[in-house]
């Protein structure tokens, strides 16, 4: 895939205690302009906030993009590397044979990731990222607006 077809999206999500107000967000520079978004649900969870955050961002983009989705969420990274396909094909039961906690999150993702390349990138949180500092800030002022 070309270079400039690739698009680097920064999510977090972020939530005043767990469940509580909470809020996600996401950012990525197209043609040299930046697009962000971010929004709060009032109660919720932190890895819901997260999977909004991936979720919104990639329904903000045209599959003909490479997409680099760079998260400080495992959470969000081992649920979409490593257990929805096995999650699918246990017809949305955890390996403890469990309704998948998020199971509605976690089945709009299953779609958008059917029509967009996305590979998947952990960064370190409160680690120095610009961009992922920047999310993560946007994130929280969402939060604590509610």
């Amino acid at each position: 895939m070309l270079e400039n077809n690739t698009i680097n999206i920064y999510t977090d999500g972020a939530c005043l205690g767990n469940p509580g107000p909470g809020g996600w967000a996401y950012l990525y520079y197209l043609n040299d302009k930046k697009v962000f978004s971010s929004g709060n649900e009032n109660n919720t969870t932190n890895n819901r906030m997260e999977l909004t955050a991936a979720i919104k961002s990639l329904q903000n983009i045209s599959n003909a993009h490479h997409v680099i989705l760079h998260t400080d969420s495992k959470y969000l990274i081992n649920g979409a590397k490593e257990w929805l396909e096995k999650w699918k094909h246990n017809n949305w039961k955890s390996s403890s044979n469990q309704k998948v906690k998020n199971i509605d999150l976690w089945q709009k993702l299953d779609k958008l990731l059917q029509s967009h390349d996305v590979e998947w990138t952990w960064v370190k949180g409160h680690s120095g990222n610009k961009f992922n500092e920047e999310v993560d800030e946007m994130a929280r002022n969402e939060a604590n607006l509610l």
